[in-house]
């Protein structure tokens, strides 16, 4: 799978998502940093890479205005949430909801909402 990291999420996710096999790129690393939301979504789409993010503004693109898009892991946690945190929720969402991977995935402390 192809996934992208948006500039707020942690670099030791894509470590985990490239030692699994998958293709990853990020946000300051593999393109300029201080990118619009906007332009990172349209890269997401344009590169068919689910976009993982800590930015609740990309919901707004999504369902307000329509954007197209190839899929969001939205981590919605408290800022005391650990990278293994989500280490684990990853973990869960590609052997468990796998299928869902297309769409707007939101991870909070109470679970996994699938819109």
């Amino acid at each position: 799978m192809r996934f992208l990291l948006d500039e707020n999420a942690e670099a030791r996710l894509a470590t985990f998502l490239a030692d699994a096999g998958h293709d990853v790129t990020a946000i300051a690393r593999d393109y300029p940093a201080a990118l619009t939301d906007e332009a990172v979504l349209a890269i997401a789409d344009q590169e068919r890479r689910i976009l993982i993010t800590n930015d609740r503004d990309f919901g707004e693109l999504i369902f307000r205005q329509r954007r197209p898009h190839a899929g969001i892991i939205y981590f919605r946690l408290p800022l005391a949430s650990s990278v293994n945190e989500k280490l684990a929720w990853l973990q869960l969402i590609l052997t468990v909801q796998q299928a869902a991977l297309g769409k707007f995935l939101v991870v909070t402390p109470g679970g996994l909402r699938v819109s």
